[in-house]
């Protein structure tokens, strides 16, 4: 099979992405991540571009890693200037990163309006600039911006820029789709050219599409079909304006649909974790929509669908959900038959016969009518399975809760809940501040639990969201809230419904707790009968 190198650029082009921030420390867990996923080449930025690269640069040199080599990068020298006197260009060849990326013009449009050099001087600044770097040991990438573009006012003038940049010693020369408005048909057309008329250079060819007309997997995999064997993209698509291509897309899309070789069946198994990681360690909800790794990819609702998944799944599903770490969903609302409550009673190891799956659907449908909405909370709905059947041990017996919200004249505004539990037979009393009265009562609560359930510290509320359901009672409307709630590891729904909002958050908060403690209290139960 043909071999894919797979380079990612989340560091430094999905940076550039709107409420995109990680520190040095943080970035530098992505890389470990994105190495133990089984990544060619990571892009870390420009090394000296700003502190924190800086920062980034210096941990990543005493780093080492199993499967990714480091790129750093850059631009082609300046005009006017000496490639070896270029400061930026002395920076990434002084810099430990074994690969360097530099990026070029290859639209005469920049070369006038832009750089405002003659096309024959940016030619020079490509090969000089490349056989420098070259020159100093490093392996060296070149990304031609606005290739297509180019290749669409000038056809010569561009493959001239590819063919320069590999005659001065590039390893890769990549065509860029940088305003990402390319059609797939004629990034296919372009690349058939691209492939075609550098394949006496035996370089590497290689593929960057941004997404701003919708079709940057698409046109990334329209490439590779073509010849290139280089794809650049990020996690998730991050990136500016409407982002990059989708690695966590494209990796799949190539080794499961098109027979090429990205990586290991284990690392293949880990794509769901690691994108759900890295959007968390942005404080991003993960997309449930995502094909592949999102929570609704191999979710179904329907009845008949649900029937048939269970007795082929294929017959609704493309893939196996496990082999990219995903897993089969059965939503559950008022649209659910039987079939739909058992299977998941099953996946949650429950034994439901069918006059309590009966009673199970009946009860589903009247609290949905009431405003539950059970397919978004599936930590509440395995909390009314086990309820229902009888297998359902409460976390605390609640005594009272209390929360006192106070607005001063200075304008501050402090917010004080003190709740009273019950646990095995002894009684917990803990008051706690908060930002509002929902965090108040969520830090009183794990104040009294953690001694008891230390695994409480490791769940943390990803989402939050209030909705109410008749707006025509105004402050006296009915109340639902959702919460997403995540253990590092899995993430999961909880819901509370209520005329007031305090008791509707409380209801979801316990049920969020109550559903994330039931591996670890489970746990605890053996240990102690050990």
């Amino acid at each position: 099979m043909t071999r894919i190198q797979l380079y990612d650029t989340t560091l430094r082009d999905g940076m550039q992405g709107e409420g995109m921030s990680l520190s040095a420390g943080e970035k530098l867990r992505v890389a470990h991540r994105l190495d133990e996923l089984g990544i060619d080449l990571i892009e870390a930025g420009f090394p000296s571009s700003n502190p924190k690269e800086q920062e980034l640069f210096t941990l990543l040199g005493a780093e080492t890693f199993a499967n990714a080599a480091v790129a750093a990068f850059g631009m082609t020298r300046r005009r006017g200037v000496s490639a070896d006197a270029d400061p930026a260009l002395r920076v990434i060849a002084d810099c430990f990163a074994p690969v360097c990326t530099l990026v070029g013009k290859t639209w005469t449009l920049h070369l006038d309006k832009v750089v405002k050099v003659d096309r024959e001087e940016n030619l020079r600044m490509i090969a000089e600039s490349i056989a420098f770097l070259v020159g100093q040991g490093k392996r060296v990438i070149y990304d031609a911006e606005h290739f297509f573009d180019g290749y669409g006012d000038d056809r010569g003038y561009a493959l001239r820029c590819l063919r320069t940049a590999a005659d001065a010693g590039a390893e890769t020369v990549v065509c860029c789709d940088t305003n990402g408005g390319t059609l797939p048909h004629l990034v296919s057309a372009a690349m058939t050219d691209v492939v075609a008329g550098l394949a006496e250079s035996k370089v590497q060819i290689g593929i960057h599409t941004h997404d701003d007309a919708g079709c940057a997997v698409a046109n990334a995999l329209a490439a590779v079909a073509q010849g290139a064997v280089h794809v650049q993209g990020t996690v998730n698509g991050y990136g500016e304006r409407c982002g990059n291509a989708n690695l966590i897309s494209i990796i799949p899309n190539l080794q499961l649909k098109l027979g090429y070789e990205c990586l290991t069946e284990g690392q293949l198994a880990s794509l769901t974790p690691t994108a759900n990681y890295i959007a968390e360690l942005l404080n991003f909800t993960p997309d449930p929509d995502s094909p592949y790794v999102g929570r609704n990819a191999f979710a179904h609702k329907g009845g008949m669908h649900v029937a048939a998944v269970a007795a082929d799944p294929t017959t609704f599903e493309h893939i196996e959900p496990a082999i990219v770490g995903n897993r089969r969903d059965l939503l559950i609302s008022e649209l659910s038959g039987k079939g739909t409550v058992q299977a998941r009673a099953r996946d949650a190891g429950i034994e439901l016969d069918d006059d309590a799956a009966a009673h199970v659907v009946a009860r589903v449908k009247a609290l949905e009518h009431r405003g539950y909405h059970y397919e978004a909370a599936d930590g509440s709905f395995e909390l009314l399975l086990r309820k229902e059947t009888g297998d359902y041990e409460p976390l605390f017996r609640l005594e009272s809760w209390r929360a006192i919200v106070e607005k001063r004249a200075d304008g501050r505004v402090e917010t004080e809940a003190t709740i009273k539990i019950w646990v095995d037979g002894e009684r917990y009393v803990s008051t706690a501040e908060g930002n509002g009265p929902v965090n108040a009562l969520d830090r009183a609560l794990r104040e009294a639990l953690v001694e008891i359930h230390p695994h409480l510290r490791e769940i943390d509320l990803v989402n939050f969201k209030v909705r109410i359901l008749d707006e025509t009672k105004g402050t006296g409307a009915v109340t639902r809230v959702l919460l997403d709630v995540s253990d590092g590891d899995r993430v999961w729904g909880s819901i509370g419904v209520s005329e007031n909002v305090i008791e509707a958050s409380w209801e979801a908060l316990v049920d969020a707790l109550e559903y994330g403690m039931q591996g670890s209290r489970q746990v605890l139960g053996k240990a102690s009968d050990a």
